[in-house]
Formats: structure tokens, sequence, C-alpha cells
């Protein structure tokens, strides 16, 4: 009997009808759904089935040398076990590493129920024992041709009858195994940056190319029907390195969903092989496409990837980023669908069993402004900013300083300034510290930035003291931020005077947390 130990890096269960680029896409849409078929059309689909697999997921093998565990590299072809035609058989398909230049692609075969336990039960990154596997010499053009490439000149294959894959229990995984995750399954130098990629434009349209870059967030995952019925999702992240503040890659299949969920923006870089370049024309912009070769190396352990996080690090401290959406948030987010009313304290408690990143809290609070430092000088409380790059412009010029944003593009860029205040609210059970900026700040200050600089001491005053220590009805937002002291950021989507009546039902209520 043969055993492998590996970590798990992703798994997929899935199918294809034929091997056309369509096929491939539709099949990354329904990532999560197992198909059947018969067995008598198993060599014809073989290929196909280990392409599914592995286009929805990437799992990394770690080998130890004890009691009869057997590494990649030296695995050699088995005897072939005899196959029940005409049985269905459903199929997923995985990676597996157990070294730097060792990794190979698996695929398993078997009932409905058991291929679907046994995809569900290991993620990305787990360390997994494989016993008994069919060893089997790959067509290599047939196999490589949606599956991640594998320097093996062999696969596994998983019998539901002879083979078991268990996870490893923490004991079993060795820390010098585990730092495979932070290695790139390509040479790691052998990559494009994004400034890369938008200099050939349009020649790489259709070019499978590893890519390596900052996370500046994730979007919501976003689910969909297609015309025939399939149900799928599609999740955006945004990419930044030190020439392109944001570049686009579309997630379709649920594992590589789920893995980009787990990336913390401006703390996150990635090594992704094989990713899929196209020219967008309703963007009018290059896009990358996660894809079935594609595998995710999240913050590796390489020179350039290291810069590139204290790059993304150093953004994140001098403010170069910010939320664009924030600008718009009073647009985008119908203030008459957020209902629940919180206290401070309620939502000190809810950051502090943890908010999910990519789901922000919605709620409104009855307090009153504690601090609002609208009378000091102005350049606390008003930010320039480029708008091409939006790096904060503090040159007394108005130029951007930001080495790469003449890079960037040739046309003209100008500054626009905009509000951004600190503020404090407070109820009876404490305080919290908020960003107010943009149009909101203009609305409830009733005045653009041009006409709050042109305003003299006293009417700065004036207009201090009319929410100063006033109880107001406050929308907010409040959102993860892994780098704040608070664990949070709070921004605020409206703030008025609060009609006395409606503030003192809420606050006779119970709370609701």
């Amino acid at each position: 009997m043969r055993h492998v130990l590996a970590v798990a890096m992703d798994d997929t269960s899935r199918a294809f009808t034929s091997h056309t680029d369509s096929e491939e896409q539709k099949a990354m849409i329904d990532r999560k759904r197992v198909y059947g078929w018969g067995m008598g059309e198993l060599l014809n689909r073989l290929a196909v089935l280990m392409i599914i697999k592995n286009e929805k997921g990437f799992r990394m093998a770690y080998s130890t040398f004890d009691q009869g565990l057997v590494s990649i590299s030296e695995l050699h072809p088995n005897l072939s076990r005899p196959v029940d035609i005409g049985l269905e058989r459903y199929t997923f398909s995985f990676t597996i590493r157990d070294a730097p230049t060792s990794f190979i692609n698996a695929s398993s075969w078997g009932r409905e129920e058991y291929i679907k336990s046994l995809s569900a039960s290991f993620r990305v990154g787990d360390c997994v024992r494989i016993e008994n596997p069919l060893v089997q010499t790959k067509d290599v053009e047939r196999e490589e041709k949606f599956n991640p490439s594998t320097p093996s000149y062999y696969r596994l294959l998983i019998s539901e009858v002879h083979s078991v894959v268990s996870v490893c229990s923490q004991y079993e995984v060795n820390n010098t195994l585990l730092s495979l995750l932070h290695l790139p399954t390509k040479d790691s130098q052998d990559y494009y940056s994004l400034g890369d990629i938008v200099a050939n434009g349009q020649s790489l349209n259709g070019k499978i190319i590893n890519v390596l870059a900052a996370v500046r967030s994730v979007g919501e995952t976003k689910c969909f029907t297609t015309s025939d019925k399939r149900r799928g999702q599609r999740c955006e992240v945004k990419l930044f390195d030190e020439i392109i503040s944001s570049f686009g890659m579309i997630c379709w299949d649920n594992e590589a969903i789920q893995v980009a969920q787990t990336w913390v923006p401006c703390e996150t870089v990635i090594f992704a092989s094989d990713v899929r370049i196209n020219y967008d024309t309703f963007r009018n912009s290059m896009v990358a496409t996660v894809i079935s070769k594609t595998i995710f190396t999240t913050n590796p352990e390489t020179p350039e990837a290291q810069a590139l996080l204290r790059y993304a690090q150093d953004c994140t401290e001098s403010g170069a980023f910010f939320d664009e959406n924030e600008e718009l948030s009073k647009e985008s987010i119908n203030l008459e669908s957020i209902k629940d009313v919180y206290t401070v304290q309620q939502i000190k408690e809810r950051a502090s069993h943890g908010l999910e990143k990519n789901n922000p809290l919605y709620g409104i609070v009855f307090a009153y402004v504690s601090s609002l430092n609208i009378d000091t000088s102005v350049s606390k409380i008003i930010r320039n900013r480029c708008s091409r790059c939006h790096y904060v412009v503090t040159d007394p010029s108005g130029m951007c300083t930001y080495t790469f944003c003449n890079e960037m593009s040739t046309d003209p860029k100008s500054v626009v300034t905009s509000f951004d205040i600190i503020l404090d609210i407070t109820d009876h059970t404490g305080t919290l510290t908020c960003n107010l900026s943009g149009n909101v700040a203009e609305e409830m200050l009733s005045c653009t930035v041009d006409e709050f600089v042109n305003l003299t001491e006293n009417q700065k005053t004036t207009l201090k003291w009319t929410f100063l220590l006033e109880r107001c009805k406050i929308y907010l937002k409040i959102v993860l931020a892994t780098n704040s002291r608070t664990g949070m950021r709070i921004s605020i989507l409206s703030c008025k005077l609060a009609d006395p009546t409606e503030a003192c039902k809420h606050l006779s209520t119970k709370e609701k947390l």
C-alpha cells in the first residue's frame, strides 16, 4: 500500500462536455455542482474531469519520510484496477505538493455521496494523507490543457474502493512543509507586473500569464442564473502595485472566491500563476480572469513580493488609497433600507465578536456629536487628492508627488478637494470615532468645500455649535479594519438633528443586541 502525505490547497467537483473556452467558463460557473455520467464515457472524459477539479481549486501536498510514506518525486506507475462498466460515477480533481519542485494533479471517481463528502472534507491549505492511490502516466497535452502544469510525469487517481484521503492533525504537520504554501509554483521572477500588462495592452489579449500584485479590495460575491437555468457566482478583486492603482481580476468558481475572501486589502500580496488576460470592451481596459489552471500563492516569501507588501502597507499609512465608494455612499446606499437602531455599546460588542470583511454593518445611532473640530486648521479637515491616482497631494504647488503617477498616463490631471473630518459621537453607553467625508459632509454642513474655506472663524464656530452637543440621527457604515486600533472603520452616511419624539421612542426600547 502506498501513502502520500499532502497539504490541500483547493478542491473542486465538475465536468466539461467539450474542451472549448466557452464550455470551460460554464464549468467554472458551476464550481460546486457535481455531474455524473456512465463509465462508458470514462476514457473520453478523464482529462476533462481533471480539469474540473483543478479549475475549482488547488491543494498542496506535504510529505514526510516516516512509516511507509512516499514523496511525490518517488512515485512510479502501479497496476490499473478494473472498473465496473455501466455504473454511474462522479469526480473531482485537486493538486497536491510536498516539495518546492514536486506537485501533482489528482482526481477521484466514485458515487455521488462519496465524491461530495470527499470534496467537502478538506480545504485549501489543509494537510492530507492519501493512502493507496493509483499512479498513472499522464498525457501532458490533455492533462495540462486545463489543469495546472506540474513537473511530475504522473497523476494520481483516488479510488472510492481502494484509496483513502484523510486530513492530518496539527501534530502531523511539519512547519517546513507549511512554508511551501508561500512558495510560488512557478519561477518567482517569471511574472508580469500590472504596469507591464497595461503597457502591453491588447497584445496580451487571451494570453495566460503569471501576475504578482497586491490586493486592494475584494468585492461581494454576486449570484446569478444563466439563460439555461444554471446558477453561478462572480467576485471581482481589485489589485494594485507600484505603478497601477487599480486592476480588476474576476473569479467565477466557488473555490477561488472562498480563497479570495480570506485576503485582507493592503495586507495581502498574491502570486497568481496562469491567469488569463483579456481586453474588456465595456471597461475599455485589460482584466484578469481566474481559470482552471490558476494557482494562488498568498503572501509569497520572495524579495519582490515582500517589497510590494511594504509598499502596500505604506499606502495604507499614508492614505494613498481611500474607498472611492465612500464618497458615493449616500447615493449608492438607500438610507431608507437601514432600519436597525443601535447604541454605541452594541456596535462595539458587534465589532468585538468579529465583523465580516465584505459584509459591512449598517445601522442608526441616536447620539450627541461630542467632538467636531471644524474651526481648526483647514489642512486638518480638507484633503487634496490627485484625480488620477487618488494619492494625497501635500505639495504647495498642487502637483501630485506620487512617484509613478506620471507613468500611468500622459493625460492631464487635476487636484480634487474634499472634506475629510474626524468626529466623535456619544450616547449613554459610550463614544465612537467616525469619519465624515465627501458629499455627506457637505450635506451635513450645508456648504461646499469652497464655501467653507471662505467662512470667517466666527462663522465656522457658529456652524460647529449647530451640531456640537446636539442629539442627532446618524446613519453609519461599519467595516472591518485590521490596521485600526479599534478593529473597525466607521463612516457616516447621514447626520441630521434628531426629532426629539423619535429619539425618545428608540431610547426607551429594549436594546437589540
